[in-house]
């Protein structure tokens, strides 16, 4: 296996861990505790989601461009945008054929990953700093998890070795 392949795929299996571990955390809204102690997730859950897209996006520019010199940022829109034209094209149709009928957004009438992205491309930080005033308004989590979950399934689909069939059996 290739070192860009080997790099690529370890940092989609992080982005993948990060995905999981979030989904760990209770799904109650704030408010809806019936302990305090329960709610200490939140301002942590989109900070590690973006933390996730971020990875699951550097492991595309790495498996784009046989290079591990991952890009130094945390801004999404910026990250997506480094990814090879054809990558940008192939995960904006798949977002708006598996994300967009679900998590519509009424303010853009061709609403686009690079509109989801754009929206969030600062979640890493403005929510790692949560006690601090922020730019960032509010965070999608549906859209968001949908757009990851999407990011990472194509990703998956670049190196997965779908079993040969035999005509005929």
């Amino acid at each position: 296996m290739s070192t860009r392949l080997s790099t690529a795929i370890r940092i989609g299996d992080a982005a993948r861990a990060i995905l999981r571990k979030t989904r760990t955390f209770p799904d109650w809204g704030f408010g809806h505790y019936s302990d305090l102690s329960e709610s200490n997730h939140i301002g942590v859950e989109p900070m590690l989601l973006a933390l996730s897209m971020e990875l699951a996006l550097k492991a595309w520019f790495v498996f784009d461009y046989d290079n591990p010199q991952l890009a130094k940022s945390h801004d999404l829109i910026k990250l997506f945008e480094r990814l090879k034209p054809e990558s940008q094209a192939k995960l904006d149709a798949e977002f708006k054929r598996s994300v967009v009928p679900y998590h519509r957004n009424s303010l853009f009438v061709d609403y686009n990953i690079r509109h989801m992205l754009y929206q969030h491309k600062d979640a890493f930080i403005d929510w790692r700093y949560l006690h601090e005033p922020t730019k960032t308004v509010r965070f999608d989590f549906g859209a968001f998890e949908a757009t990851l979950e999407m990011v990472l399934r194509e990703f998956q689909k670049r190196y997965r070795i779908e079993p040969v069939t035999t005509l005929g059996r």
